[in-house]
């Protein structure tokens, strides 16, 4: 059969989990393919952007409005499982729909950020209608910024604390600052060392640092953290330093930041903002040129 439409992937998506078992997204492309009956042929259709198939974007797009309404866990990378919520929706009878996500806060507030509904393609049906059609496409865009940011994080807080450490340094490189991974790579290697888990260049000759800690927290980080790792710099002689997390920051310590002047603080959404701009652990799937009319040069000739 062809490719059903977005909301028809709900309930069999749920159903490939039903056993409670923990699966990849690429086991359940295979899984859904062959429950849904999609043909080979129908498999290799493409979205109108030519970069994906239309299958394998409505099975993304699926396990993120489940991840958002809070119907499937994530235990690792990649990896997703039904829980209580999951197993209660398929036991409301017929297909599943965008309203029956509706009841769920934490799937509503996703929808209001960019005041959107489910569509078939994007997914997104429509906007209000006093909206323009340039409009629109700034409101898409922002909701599948925004659910990339999510997703970004989501994979960096399943990273070892090894890895979190390589991923900032790459960061920063990607930034402009450590000349190469390997140069700053190499200055990382001395972890931990008296509350500093990395230094990279600031200029090309290494005449400047940036001393780095990195915390792959769930809480947010207080005043005292901040202060030691100003502890730390002092010890260092160093004269600037970032701190980064993949949570927030409290209030007083975003204030002990702005007294101390040389701290530089990075949180988990500013982290995944800085990781998307600088294409860090993401790829470009499309680019779309919006032109518009230049009234001046008409009025010109």
């Amino acid at each position: 059969m062809a490719v059903p439409n977005f909301q028809a992937f709900f309930r069999p998506f749920l159903e490939a989990i039903a056993d409670g078992q923990e699966r990849s997204i690429k086991e359940m492309r295979h899984i859904l393919a062959r429950s849904m009956q999609i043909s080979q042929e129908d498999l290799q259709l493409t979205v109108k952007s030519g970069q994906q198939t239309q299958f394998n974007n409505r099975v993304s797009w699926t396990k993120t409005y489940m991840t958002k309404a809070s119907a499937i866990d994530n235990p690792g990378r990649g990896l997703i499982r039904i829980n209580d919520r999951g197993r209660a929706l398929l036991q409301k009878p017929g297909d599943l729909s965008s309203r029956d996500l509706d009841v769920f806060t934490e799937f509503s507030a996703f929808k209001r950020r960019v005041g959107s509904d489910v569509s078939e393609a994007v997914p997104v049906d429509s906007l209000l209608a006093s909206t323009s059609p340039e409009e629109q496409l700034e409101a898409l865009y922002t909701e599948l910024h925004e659910t990339l940011a999510d997703e970004v994080l989501q994979q960096v807080m399943h990273l070892s604390p090894q890895q979190f450490e390589v991923l900032v340094v790459r960061l920063l490189v990607a930034m402009g600052y450590g000349g190469s991974v390997k140069d700053a790579g190499a200055a990382l290697g001395r972890s931990g060392d008296n509350g500093v888990d990395g230094v990279v260049k600031q200029d090309p000759l290494g005449l400047d640092k940036v001393y780095i800690q990195a915390k792959q927290w769930t809480n947010n980080v207080g005043s005292q953290e901040v202060r030691n790792f100003s502890g730390s710099l002092t010890y260092h002689k160093a004269t600037k330093g970032v701190l980064m997390t993949t949570a927030g920051f409290s209030s007083s310590a975003t204030d002990t930041a702005r007294q101390i002047g040389n701290i530089i603080l990075i949180d988990g959404p500013e982290l995944a903002r800085l990781m998307i701009e600088y294409g860090v652990g993401v790829i470009t799937r499309s680019t779309y040129l919006v032109r518009r009319v230049d009234s001046e040069f008409f009025e010109e000739i």
